[in-house]
Formats: C-alpha cells, sequence, structure tokens
C-alpha cells in the first residue's frame, strides 16, 4: 500500500483521504477488539487504545509517530498483537521482534514472498534472541553491535563487548578486580597479589573441585577461579571527569559562588563538619572546587528472591559540592566498592575498605593535578570525606561501635542507660529525662515514670580525638574464622580504618544515620504509641 501521503501536510486533502484508508484498512484487516485501535499518533505511540473517531482527529491533529511505516499494529502482514499477553510469552515476544525486523530491513517484502525468518539480518537477529532473552551475554551483546552495524553501517558504536570495554576504560570508568579470603581476612593486593592461601586462616584463594578438596577447580579457559572478588571502582578518575564537562564543573563551586549565605542551614556548607574541615586545612578551604565527600553502604540480596540468603554490599559515595537538587541524583552517586556475598562482611568491612582508603589519603595529602573545563585551567584537586550515612547495623560496622547488648548507643556509650525485661529478655534503653533541662518539670514526676526522680546531667558525648587515643594501641582482628580481640574497651569491637586519614578524629560529626529509618522506625513507633495503635 502506498504510503507517500503520509510525509505531505495534514491539511491537504491527499492526507485526510489517506488517514481515512488507513483507518479503513486496520478495521478490517487488524480485527481490533471491542472496535477500538492502537492509536499511532505522535502523542499515542500505539500505546493508547481509542474509537474509530478519536483515532482520525488525532491522526489529523498531530500526525503519525515518526518512522511507522509498516503497520504492524494494524494487521500488515498479518501479525498477531497480543495486547494482553504475558512478557513471558516467547511466542508473542518473537511477532513483536518480527514487526520490528520488518520496520527495520525494508528490503523484505511479504508480497514477494519473502518472509521475516528468511532475511540473513533477521536469522541472526533470532539467533541473538534465542541466547539472551532470559540472559544476557557478552556474546549475545557483541552479537547485537554487530548485526547495529550491518543494519546502520554510518553508526559509530564499538563493534564488540571488548571494544566497549576498553571505551569505558580509557574514559575512566573501569573497575579493578582483587580477589579476597572467602573468610574476609585480607585482601591479594600488594605484597600478597601472588599468594595461594590465606596467611591468617590458611583457606585457599580459589574455589575448590568438590571431588577433591586438595585440588583447584579451574574455569573452561583453564583459569584457577578466585573463592571471592572485591570489584574497585577507582575515585580519582571518576571525580577528575567531573571537571571535564563544563556545566558540571560549574556547578561544583556553586557553594562558594552561589549559596546565599545568610546563616541557616541550607547546604552541607553550613553546618559544622564543613566549616570545622576549612579550618583545619586552610589551604584546603580556600580552592573552592576540593571536593567533599559522604559514604553510605548497605546490604542488599541482587537476585530478588527473599528465598535466598545472600548479603551483597556496595558502598557509595556523594559529592556535598553540588546544589541541593544535583548532589543525590544518582548520576552523581558514585559506586566505588562492591563487597561480594554471600554473607554481610560485618566489621570486617574494613579490609574491602583499604583501596578507598588509600586514594582517600591520596586525595587528601598530595592531591591531583585536574582539568577545569569551564575555567579552561589545570589546577590541584583535593578531597575529604565529610562522613558516612547509614542504618543502624551499617553504622556498627564502618565505626567499629556494636550497637548492641547494655551499651547500644554510640552517644550515650558507657553511659547508656538500660534494662532487660524480665520474660521478654529484650534490652530497653530508659531513662531518656536525662536529656531534658534541669528545671523540667517531668524530672520530678515520679509518677508517670519509673517512680523516681531524674537529676543526672545528660551523658557526656566522647570527641574524635579521646576515641583515637583509646584504640591507638587497640589491635584490629579481621576474620570470619578469628575471635575478637580483648583489649577493645566498653562496647568497641575495632579500630575504624576511617582513622587513617588524617583529619578524621578532628571530624564533629563522623557517622550519621539516614532520614529514612528514623522517620519509619523511629517517628512510626512513637506515633504509633502515643495513639495506641
Amino acid at each position: 500500500m502506498p504510503k507517500d501521503w503520509m510525509d505531505l501536510p495534514r491539511y491537504s486533502e491527499e492526507y485526510i483521504n489517506g488517514v481515512i484508508s488507513f483507518l479503513d484498512f486496520a478495521y478490517s484487516e487488524g480485527e481490533p477488539d471491542g472496535r477500538q485501535i492502537q492509536c499511532p499518533c505522535k502523542r499515542c505511540c500505539n500505546i493508547n487504545w481509542y474509537r474509530r473517531d478519536v483515532v482520525f482527529d488525532h491522526l489529523v491533529a498531530d500526525g503519525f509517530v515518526k518512522g511507522y511505516r509498516t503497520w504492524i499494529n494494524h494487521g500488515e502482514w498479518a501479525i498477531p498483537m497480543a495486547v494482553d499477553d504475558d512478557t513471558d510469552d516467547e511466542e508473542g515476544a518473537r511477532d513483536d521482534i518480527e514487526g520490528l525486523l520488518n520496520d527495520a530491513f525494508g528490503d523484505v517484502s511479504h508480497a514477494e514472498g519473502v518472509t521475516v525468518g528468511q532475511n540473513e539480518e533477521a536469522k541472526k537477529f533470532y539467533n541473538l534472541i534465542d541466547g539472551c532473552l532470559h540472559g544476557w551475554s557478552n556474546a549475545s551483546f557483541t552479537s547485537l553491535l554487530e548485526l547495529l552495524k550491518e543494519a546502520m553501517p554510518d553508526i559509530n558504536i564499538p563493534s564488540s563487548f571488548h571494544k566497549t570495554k576498553s571505551m569505558i576504560r580509557d574514559l575512566g570508568l573501569d573497575y579493578k578486580k582483587i580477589d579476597a579470603c572467602p573468610n574476609d581476612c585480607l585482601l591479594y593486593r600488594k605484597e600478597l597479589k601472588d599468594e595461594k592461601h590465606c596467611r591468617v586462616c590458611g583457606t585457599s584463594r580459589y574455589t575448590e573441585n568438590s571431588s577433591d578438596n586438595s585440588e583447584n577447580q579451574p574455569d573452561k579457559k583453564g583459569r584457577l577461579i578466585p573463592a571471592k572478588t572485591l570489584r574497585y571502582f577507582p575515585i580519582i578518575p571518576r571525580l577528575q571527569r567531573l571537571f571535564m564537562c563544563s556545566k558540571t564543573a560549574a556547578s561544583l563551586r556553586w557553594h562558594d559562588e552561589e549559596r546565599i549565605k545568610d546563616g541557616t542551614l541550607k547546604h552541607p556548607a553550613d553546618g559544622l563538619a564543613w566549616k570545622n574541615l576549612d579550618e583545619m586545612d586552610e589551604e584546603f578551604a580556600k580552592e573552592s572546587r576540593n571536593i567533599r565527600l559522604g559514604l553510605s553502604s548497605d546490604g542488599f540480596n541482587p537476585f530478588r528472591s527473599m528465598n535466598i540468603s545472600w548479603s551483597t554490599w556496595p558502598v557509595m559515595l556523594m559529592v556535598y559540592n553540588l546544589p541541593p537538587w544535583m548532589c543525590m541524583r544518582p548520576e552523581y552517586c558514585m559506586l566505588s566498592l562492591l563487597i561480594p556475598g554471600p554473607q554481610s562482611p560485618g566489621k570486617d568491612i574494613d579490609v574491602y575498605l583499604q583501596p578507598l582508603i588509600e586514594d582517600l589519603k591520596l586525595l587528601w595529602e598530595k592531591g591531583v593535578k585536574t582539568y577545569d573545563a569551564s575555567k579552561n585551567e589545570t589546577f590541584h584537586m583535593r578531597a575529604a570525606l565529610l562522613w558516612t550515612i547509614n542504618d543502624f547495623p551499617a553504622y556498627a560496622m564502618l565505626s567499629g561501635w556494636s550497637t548492641k547488648g547494655k551499651l547500644a548507643c554510640p552517644c550515650c556509650n558507657k553511659n547508656t542507660s538500660s534494662l532487660q525485661l524480665k520474660h521478654s529478655r529484650k534490652t530497653v534503653y530508659m531513662d531518656h529525662r536525662v536529656f531534658l533541662p534541669m528545671d523540667h518539670p517531668w524530672r520530678t514526676n515520679t509518677r508517670s515514670f519509673n517512680g523516681k526522680q531524674e537529676l543526672r546531667p545528660p551523658p557526656p558525648v566522647i570527641e574524635g580525638p579521646e576515641i583515637f587515643e583509646m584504640l591507638q594501641n587497640a589491635e584490629n582482628v579481621f576474620g570470619k574464622k578469628q575471635s575478637t580481640s580483648s583489649s577493645f574497651p566498653w562496647n568497641w569491637k575495632k579500630r575504624s580504618i576511617f582513622f587513617e586519614l588524617p583529619y578524621w578524629h578532628k571530624n564533629p560529626l563522623r557517622h550519621n544515620l539516614d532520614v529514612m529509618h528514623i522517620e519509619k522506625n523511629i517517628l512510626d513507633s512513637v506515633i504509633g504509641t502515643l495513639l495506641d495503635m
């Protein structure tokens, strides 16, 4: 059927007659359900279903969606389009693919007796779909790239999966694989990179053959398979790339050049931790392009199944130099580490943080030369980590203070007021009246509380230098099979690796709880208690 009229002005008589002929064809060949068809106008894009008069109005007002030359949704080539088909139906998926192929390769003509399956490009596409409809492999990705290159020779894309990885590597967005002890004792890097067994627990670095535990199991290419692999995404090239876009580079100075400085807390730059860092190093404060970072981590199950117990831990970094409407957008949140499962690393997460901490030390002490596209100049970029933000269990993993037991509160520390219930054997934390003003009437109200007056002042907050001094001589012991050292005072389980950063112990706000858990777990519980829900 000729379709030259689709390019004519929509007010012309030829176009209107063409729309009428299209509707006649769709209603005669397409067998629409309930006398409605999919509207192919620019707004509906073959998604919405309307009656004939509504579709006619849309096509005259907006025209056909771009590229819809083969009316596969309206009966052309008699390809059935099942609207309510389940997405897992392979036959329905093939029908859609046939239509896409006929759209892509115009030389395939049903009138000439050439079917879609007989076209060479279509055959290649079918081979691709057979291999990756339910799983995407490297080879299938390469096949897709080859197909696209054949269909569109002028398109500027890499020709294989490995060339795609090379392109990403050249952009500074690659990652490093670092083998780890399966018991979280150490990383096989630097002087340990050639070791075959863990120096701490003696466990093999590689997976073992189930038939003979003394032999390592190779893969299909004869290489030994590591039992556990950390993926580290180097942060220095990623931070440098932020300045290669002139608009993003200018936004990184927003906190200094455009922020309204009226004394109210609107941005981390208005907070105490930011100002404290500026006072600590005046040279760092003078350069507004120096990066301030936040760190967050939590576990998730990558298999989308609650029946599988698996915990993978990504470590994310946020850039706080950006304006508030940009700094939490996904494109500016950087994945720095991907810690594999199946178990949570627990306090041994410090083992996996080593390469990240080394880069953070380098960025603080020496810095790196970076090109700023917004000013067309090179400057010396430095960076500092302001704090971490996590839920309460991850708080314990990163800070080293156990958030369980009688001394669970990291702020009250050794002065935590706790009570174990007799029957449920659960620990509850009471005596919150100590945080009220000394002249508050609730302090002397014995009837509404535990029958006692509360005359104690709030517990003092232990500052970073005191914690650093307290844990300086304690020896960390990492590994799932290693017993925890008893040399740590109070509720400490380790000396956090963050204390290796020269400025960390002077930071007034090192670890924070995320808003979501406070809102859901605390506020909802308080409201529920008050309303007796």
